[in-house]
């Protein structure tokens, strides 16, 4: 039996991107942020993802899964040895397909596995129930978000952009008393980030990614490549809505046959454009845009972000949060939500038809 009051929970993620494990500990009681903690990241070498990225698209008994959920588990084990003090964990896993519309999403590992190799209550599978209440099942970070944007003293509407493999916006009326209230929040997935271009430097330079955004700087954006990306159904959807990050592999077919430079700046330019058509659906505009993810490190990009929105654009560092870890962080709140009874996805998140509780709770030596 977990103790009442703020806990210590460390939280984790693997996201789209497939660059590694981020682990992160919050003290919480599941409604406000008390404090920060440690936090460590664990890379994934190349050849660990590739184990991963061959199970993209795959669902759980299919070839290749089995693989990568092992190496996923092995992995965060190994991150989560090395904390002290936790008193629960929130476990993400690992996207490998998402497919809400069909009723079903699927993150490789599992909870049980770490709750015995930690000897610590684990949370896992956040997204499924949301998803078979009618949801979405992403983004999961919204709750977080407004819990940030009172720990920061915000008192106007705000919005937190997240740059991973793909990219989420929450809109935040930090105003409202809680999240789940009507008008206090609206999330989804404004369309892909760095998934695209991480996989073109993998596969023209043998990089992980455009350090700096170095290549794109050097290249000139196919603008027709935008007009037709942005002609694409998602972005005529209204909110909320979410992606799975093979969503959009017509955008990196449309590039290929552009030089390595042209090719970057044409992906980056997708991503800042798939952001500005999403914020013309948020409720009120917001005078602040908070970035968070990998991509607030390409200067390219918040470059190009900056010359197509009309707030200020800048890394949640400015606000004195951790952009690195902040994913991570929201895993971790999001489980003491899960143990304390709380929602963790609404509708203006998730689409979802009520405020609902996601995760499964796995105990040491429970069955």
């Amino acid at each position: 039996m977990l103790k009442t009051g703020p806990l210590w929970a460390l939280g984790t993620m693997s996201g789209t991107s497939l660059d590694g494990v981020d682990a992160a500990m919050v003290r919480t009681d599941g409604v406000t942020i008390d404090r920060f903690g440690p936090h460590a990241y664990r890379p994934y070498t190349p050849a660990e993802r590739a184990i991963i990225a061959a199970g993209l698209g795959r669902w759980q008994t299919e070839p290749g899964v089995a693989e990568a959920a092992e190496l996923v588990e092995n992995a965060h084990a190994e991150v989560l040895s090395g904390f002290d003090g936790a008193d629960v964990v929130g476990f993400h896993g690992q996207t490998l397909a998402h497919d809400p519309r069909g009723g079903r999403t699927h993150q490789a590992g599992d909870g049980r596995v770490l709750a015995e190799a930690l000897g610590l209550p684990v949370v896992w599978d956040f997204r499924s129930n949301d998803v078979a209440m009618g949801g979405e099942g992403a983004p999961l970070a919204p709750f977080f978000h407004f819990a940030c944007a009172k720990w920061i003293g915000e008192e106007t509407p705000l919005a937190f952009l997240n740059l991973g493999g793909v990219g989420n916006i929450t809109w935040v009326d930090p105003a409202k008393p809680r999240a789940e209230d009507e008008g206090a929040i609206l999330a989804f997935d404004t369309g892909p980030a760095n998934a695209p271009l991480n996989d073109l430097m993998q596969a023209r330079r043998g990089l992980s990614q455009d350090e700096g955004g170095a290549l794109a700087a050097q290249g000139t954006v196919a603008e027709p490549v935008i007009a037709a990306f942005l002609d694409h159904s998602y972005f005529f959807r209204m909110p909320p809505k979410s992606l799975d990050r093979n969503d959009f592999n017509g955008l990196s077919e449309a590039v290929s046959t552009l030089s390595d430079a042209d090719a970057a700046a044409t992906l980056t330019a997708a991503i800042a454009a798939s952001v500005a058509r999403g914020m013309e659906h948020c409720p009120t505009p917001p005078a602040r845009l908070l970035v968070t993810g990998g991509g607030r490190h390409n200067p390219t990009l918040m470059a190009m972000l900056a010359d197509r929105l009309d707030c200020v654009v800048e890394p949640v560092e400015a606000a004195g949060l951790n952009g690195d870890m902040l994913e991570a962080q929201a895993f971790a709140f999001l489980a003491v939500r899960v143990v304390r009874g709380l929602p963790t996805s609404c509708p203006s998140t998730t689409g979802v038809k009520a405020a609902v509780g996601g995760g499964n709770i796995s105990r040491p030596d429970a069955p």
